[in-house]
């Protein structure tokens, strides 16, 4: 464990970690580099605070229904943006990310100015979600194993994804669009797969952080934290899941260090290690050591 860091804090980091797989997966296997990641996250936040509460109409006040409501509304935000986005028009690149950043934007201002989830104070007293007689997922032990199983379920299971055949058309279209094309794949439509999963996890992520936080803030989902997980992703390195999600949790640890000991100079401390990382690390500092090896069928092809 890093010195200093408790169970309760490293599960916090956790939430993070999970949050810059789900870019990490996006940007990696179909070049989708979202520059509005946070919108899908704290959707997942609101949507779980917001059952955990009971403020949700017609749902019980239930934590885990939280999660589970927090999963399909990142999902949901994520299909419906792809499908506006790729089905029918190029959209990529630069104006890709545009478009993402200006609804992540969108979103905070909405979420700031509604007054019914908390308007600019956002949401406090969120319940954890229980987990088995009088624990909850705030207790340290429990809460840490709990998340990191999960946290560890989905990155598995993005992994295996990622090396499947699927997998394998997604970086054939993240390379080169109009020669996946050409082979008669389906473009926009696995785009839009690969962005609803990355939403749905990066939602998961926000419900997992509602309940360990025990609040919600419209920053959340805003440019800010969005402009953190692509630090996070390219200093860890974006080739390797399990880089991004090591990655994650060092810089936030980092972050805590940086702006105790520099105290309003941390940032300018920070965005000097990422200029330095991309011009002599352009795969992340764990990108080398920890990526993830091409699939069998795949390492014999020149």
């Amino acid at each position: 464990m890093l010195p200093g860091l408790d169970l309760n804090r490293l599960t916090q980091l956790l939430c993070y970690s999970l949050f810059a797989v789900s870019l990490a997966f996006i940007w990696r296997q179909a070049a989708l580099l979202c520059f509005g990641q946070a919108l899908f996250f704290g959707i997942g936040a609101y949507l779980a605070a917001l059952t955990s509460k009971g403020m949700i109409p017609g749902l019980p006040a239930s934590a885990w229904l939280g999660v589970l409501l927090a999963v399909a509304g990142g999902a949901l935000m994520a299909m419906v943006l792809g499908l506006a986005l790729f089905i029918g028009r190029v959209v990529k690149g630069a104006f890709f990310g545009i478009i993402t950043l200006c609804a992540g934007v969108i979103a905070e201002r909405i979420a700031t100015n509604w007054d019914a989830i908390g308007g600019f104070n956002g949401l406090l007293d969120v319940p954890p979600p229980p987990l088995w007689g009088s624990l909850d997922m705030l207790d340290p032990l429990a809460g840490y194993l709990v998340v990191l199983l999960i946290v560890g379920s989905l990155t598995a299971l993005l992994g295996f994804l990622a090396a499947s055949p699927w997998g394998s058309v997604l970086r054939s279209i993240g390379a080169d669009e109009t020669r996946a094309a050409t082979f008669g794949y389906p473009v926009a439509r696995h785009k839009v797969a690969a962005f609803t999963l990355g939403g749905a996890v990066a939602g998961a992520a926000g419900g997992l952080f509602a309940g360990q936080f025990g609040f919600v803030a419209p920053s959340v989902l805003g440019f800010g934290l969005s402009t953190e997980v692509l630090i996070w992703v390219a200093i860890g390195g974006r080739q390797s899941l399990t880089a991004a999600l090591v990655g994650a949790v060092l810089i936030k640890y980092l972050e805590s260090f940086l702006s105790d000991a520099l105290g309003q100079y941390w940032l300018l401390a920070l965005g000097l290690i990422l200029i330095f990382v991309v011009m002599y690390f352009p795969r992340g500092l764990l990108g080398n050591a920890l990526s993830n090896a091409l699939p069998v069928r795949l390492r014999s092809v020149k």
